[in-house]
């Protein structure tokens, strides 16, 4: 919230808070994380004085240099001198706001905005206090008494009445300032005050119809980016030497989807301002998002060269070392920005989280403790870590109690307490009636140690690395998912043990599950995937929603997907935006056949003009008088077990009055009466396959493998369709049906091809059948390696969640060849 004169950049933080923060309301959204704990916006900012008759103060030093200039040091390294240097400087460049004409009293003045600009913001309020007992009406001060109270409303929102109060006093003595209304506005909008905000922001441009202020009339909503982008092209044209107008337009594509417009948008931006650290930041980001780790890294590099201590990209840099499965190289980047902002629950809980997940629990949960003793203030709304973190610290400790036990001895779903459960797999407050914790850290457990490549068996190491292969097969390569190394070896071995499990019950051998030995069921297959992918990222809830409490069930679990919400476009899913919306098509017709026969032939040739979603909505209006705002579309799925019978799919959800503010989406229900249709679809699909997979192996007929293929992915198909987990169901899939498939003498060669999605496919294809023929395209099935079948067990390779962990923990890209 840095003070201005006309025109002042700080107005473009009431955008970012919009831009910034508006996608974090779905999980099934992309994960447009731009930065989540900061709310101000862009350190580097241009100072624009052209037409103005008082200069922009710039809090950060936009030419920093690194090295010796006193303004790029640390605030804990700042002593009288340097702070007397900095306000000099401020008084001879002009550049804090409401300057008089006394050099002495400038000078002192100055002093106040230098200690904004370096973060002490009680000891600036004194300071200008202070000013102001010698003259009450000193503008300069009131102004910067606001300004101050305005950042520590950041951190408690009762200093906010305090900013507005003082700059409701300026605006008394100085009413034709444009730069106080827009500055008033920034302490509105994020109090959820967004019509006086917009009353100030219109006044500010009545005052000044500038370049500059045609960013801050951007759409304090939240959620109309067309218009800001209209905002801010507005603003280019009158002025195009402008790095932040350009870094927020590139942000309004951001946050529709349209990541290539914004990168190249970013790419504008830095051609302006080659330094201009946000937008070397927010091209990292939309790189990220893009799956493009190599080039998200060059550039969150770069502007960390710019500025060693930018905490966003510190941050999210982190983030995304996490997410690509690099978690040593996370906690240095989480460890760094707590050094810069000890109370900033993101890093903080990043960094517990990536200490649990290589099983260095001590670490972990203490700073899981700190997140959690970091209560919001009262009329605060509690982070999305805060609200996490007391589920991490739970499954933690009873990871942690399970180092030791063998994985085949427990059971995970059975274990904790269906509450617990319930609560955590949608992400409620934790807030559970006579909740009794897991028991804390016990002594004689010791974290998992560091595990060297080379300590491994020659045998163990060729297993590892071919996990390694197998899991990138697994990867989609669209827009939205990042690799993950991690979950890439995991998901590997995974596919490695379903192959050894199977292939035992197709000898008549058992298996040991759940503390019982026993023939492998349609289940335990996909629980060897599940117990891997819970490892790979304790985060996230992997959890069988059958084995919720029976009244959590009976009301049904529902997987929610937003294609389309608002201007927000779901970029994962864009290559399926036709195929939905030409079954939406048909199914209109199939309703008008039923009801309205007569209407077709018009119904049809008015749907032949549709191409977008949102023209759906005025002819459903207009042939059918019970829409209104929207309406519903359900998909069914033939049964194979019972020809002619059909279950629930999906449904499809279509709302809004009008473009820009309609929801599209598909959502499945897992309720007690759909599970058990499944599942009996399921269990008579794995009865089928045991008895060909048996056949198989005393036969070498390609027929007969190709039955057996066509069973697995049909077994796929209906799992898909009932998306029985909390999490993470369709890489569990498609781990299976890789393991599956090795089991039956054949290997996945084939990547999946851009766009697609194994779960999005099986939940859009009518069929079992139509399914299995568009996999298997793409699968480009191979003869399986007689060396397979001398691999290692890695269930008992393995057996411990403590060797499980030091095996992802492992590092031996190097070590691998690379297969063609």
């Amino acid at each position: 919230m840095a003070p201005g004169g006309r025109g002042a950049v700080v107005v473009a933080a009431v955008v970012a808070l919009c831009l910034w923060g508006a996608v974090f309301s779905s999980e099934h959204l992309p994960t447009l994380t731009l930065f989540n704990g900061e709310l101000t916006g862009p350190s580097d900012r241009e100072d624009y004085t052209g037409d103005c008759d008082t200069a922009v103060l710039q809090l950060e030093d936009v030419d920093c240099d690194e090295g010796n200039n006193p303004a790029c040091e640390s605030v804990f390294s700042l002593n009288a001198e340097k702070i007397l240097s900095q306000a000099r400087l401020f008084v001879e460049q002009k550049r804090f706001p409401f300057a008089v004409d006394d050099h002495s009293t400038d000078e002192e003045l100055a002093i106040g905005y230098v200690l904004i600009g370096n973060g002490l913001y009680d000891e600036a309020i004194k300071h200008f206090s202070l000013l102001l007992q010698s003259d009450p009406e000193l503008v300069s001060a009131i102004y910067g008494r606001g300004i101050a109270y305005g950042k520590k409303s950041l951190q408690d929102v009762k200093n906010a009445d305090l900013a507005l109060y003082e700059l409701s006093r300026v605006i008394t003595l100085k009413p034709n300032r444009p730069e106080v209304y827009e500055q008033r506005a920034e302490i509105l909008s994020p109090l959820g005050r967004i019509s006086e905000a917009l009353s100030d922001l219109t006044k500010a441009i009545q005052l000044q119809p500038s370049a500059r202020l045609y960013q801050a009339h951007t759409h304090t909503d939240c959620t109309d980016y067309l218009a800001a982008m209209e905002d801010f092209q507005q603003s280019l044209e009158l002025k195009r030497n402008q790095p932040i107008a350009m870094l927020y337009k590139g942000l309004t594509y951001f946050h529709r989807g349209l990541l290539k417009e914004a990168i190249e948008t970013f790419k504008e931006a830095l051609k302006l301002k080659s330094d201009f650290v946000d937008a070397h930041k927010s091209l990292a980001q939309a790189y990220r998002e893009l799956g493009d780790f190599d080039r998200a890294m060059e550039s969150f590099q770069r502007a960390l060269l710019l500025n060693q201590n930018h905490l966003q990209s510190l941050q999210l840099r982190g983030m995304m070392l996490y997410h690509h499965g690099n978690l040593q190289d996370a906690i240095g980047n989480f460890k760094r920005c707590l050094q810069l902002k000890p109370y900033n629950e993101v890093c903080q809980y990043m960094k517990g989280l990536s200490h649990v997940a290589m099983g260095q629990f001590y670490e972990g949960i203490k700073a899981q403790t700190k997140v959690m003793l970091n209560d919001p203030l009262l009329g605060q709304k509690a982070s999305s870590e805060y609200l996490k973190v007391k589920y991490l610290r739970e499954y933690s400790r009873y990871l942690h109690s399970h180092l030791d036990v063998p994985v085949a001895e427990y059971n995970v779903d059975q274990d904790l307490p269906g509450h617990f459960k319930n609560h955590w797999a949608k992400n409620l407050p934790f807030l559970i009636e006579d909740y009794e914790e897991q028991p804390g850290l016990q002594p004689h457990i010791k974290d998992v140690l560091p595990q060297d490549f080379e300590s491994y068996s020659p045998e163990v190491q060729k297993l590892i690395c071919l996990a390694d292969h197998l899991g990138t097969l697994m990867q989609y390569n669209t827009s939205g998912f990042l690799s993950n190394l991690r979950v890439h070896r995991a998901m590997g071995l995974a596919a490695i043990e379903v192959m050894q499990a199977v292939q035992k019950t197709w000898s008549n051998s058992r298996v040991r599950v759940n503390g019982k030995t026993r023939q492998l069921q349609w289940r335990d297959m996909f629980d060897i995937a599940v117990k891997w992918r819970r490892i790979a990222d304790p985060d996230q809830p992997v959890l069988w929603l059958d084995q919720m409490p029976a009244r959590s069930l009976s009301r049904g679990f529902n997987n929610h997907i937003n294609l389309i919400r608002g201007q927000i476009v779901n970029v994962r899913y864009m290559e399926y935006f036709a195929r939905v919306l030409s079954f939406v098509k048909d199914r209109i017709l199939v309703y008008h056949g039923a009801y309205n026969p007569r209407g077709v032939p018009e119904v049809k040739q008015a749907l032949e003009y549709v191409n977008k979603v949102e023209d759906l909505l005025p002819i459903m209006k207009q042939f059918n008088s019970k829409t209104r705002d929207g309406f519903t579309v359900n998909s069914k799925v033939p049964s194979v077990k019972d020809p002619g019978k059909e279950y629930d799919g999906f449904t499809i959800t279509i709302t809004g009055d009008r473009v820009g503010n309609m929801l599209f989406s598909v959502e499945t229900q897992t309720t007690e009466e759909r599970t058990q249709q499944y599942q009996s679809e399921m269990e008579a699909l794995y009865k089928d396959l045991t008895v060909k997979g048996k056949a198989l192996m005393l036969s070498s007929e390609l027929g007969d493998a190709d039955a057996v293929c066509n069973l697995i992915l049909s077994l796929i198909y209906y799992f898909c369709n009932l998306m029985p987990l909390s999490r993470g169901s369709s890489i569990v899939a498609y781990s299976v049906v890789m393991g599956a498939i090795m089991a039956s003498g054949k290997e996945v060669a084939g990547q999946i091809p851009s766009g697609k999605l194994v779960d999005f496919e099986a939940m859009t294809t009518p069929s079992p059948d139509r399914f299995s023929k568009a996999a298997k395209s793409w699968m480009n099935l191979k003869s399986l390696p007689s060396w397979y079948q001398n691999l290692p067990s890695v269930a008992e390779t393995f057996q411990f969640s403590r060797t499980m962990i030091e095996v992802l923990n492992t590092d031996s890209p190097d070590h691998c060849p690379i297969k063609s």
